[in-house]
């Protein structure tokens, strides 16, 4: 069962939709019956890839976005971060490329943290494809601003994290990286750096 989502995402990369369609349908059902979470994020991953490619790509987004929300309750960051790499992908593919930075980010870094480097380049390729100059090495990446933003406005770790669909871990490592790069130590300093900065600055002449 554990491995229906791969062979899901396979056949569905080999327009192979009709055996796909069974095993989504399959993973759906037992995450119904069984109330088994992972089930359900898995199977509605790959709902939302069946959908795009029978030409919902709309249809597509959601169910991916329905996936990243049960992700945000559960212990399995590669999961996760494959959702946020098909949805950075669809977004790409559908031009939506500030919001496709965003999600694709969140992949690489959370990939990153768990040493899965080449999932980790599969998001790295995806971004370079957007087309984006680099943000300067000071400057906060799409990801990075949103967390810091939700971070300095008082919310818990995991608070931001619910909003973002990610994990604590992955919050708590963005926001490491926010500290370093900003060169601060504390939320407080936080705050007032981000109360000084232009929404959006990092992004500031990405040519988005």
């Amino acid at each position: 069962m554990h491995f229906c989502g791969d062979a899901a995402e396979a056949l569905i990369g080999l327009g192979q939709l009709e055996q796909a369609e069974t095993l989504v349908d399959f993973l759906e059902k037992r995450g119904a019956s069984l109330t088994r979470p992972w089930a359900t994020a898995v199977g509605s991953r790959c709902r939302g890839l069946l959908l795009v490619a029978k030409g919902d790509p709309d249809g597509g987004q959601r169910k991916l976005e329905e996936s990243l929300a049960v992700h945000s309750g559960l212990s399995m960051p590669i999961e996760q971060a494959r959702t946020l790499l098909c949805l950075g992908r669809l977004r790409r593919k559908l031009r939506q490329r500030r919001a496709a930075s965003e999600v694709l980010e969140q992949a690489r870094s959370i990939f990153e943290i768990a040493g899965s480097m080449r999932w980790a380049d599969q998001a790295s390729t995806e971004i370079a494809c957007l087309g984006l100059h680099p943000a300067p090495s000071d400057g906060l990446t799409p990801a990075e601003e949103r967390t810091a933003r939700l971070a300095a406005s008082g919310l818990t770790i995991r608070e931001v994290a619910a909003q973002l669909f990610v994990s604590p871990k992955t919050v708590e490592a963005q926001v490491s990286r926010v500290y370093r790069k900003l060169g601060i130590r504390s939320r407080a300093e936080l705050g007032a750096v981000m109360a000084q900065r232009q929404p959006g600055s990092a992004a500031h002449g990405r040519g988005i």
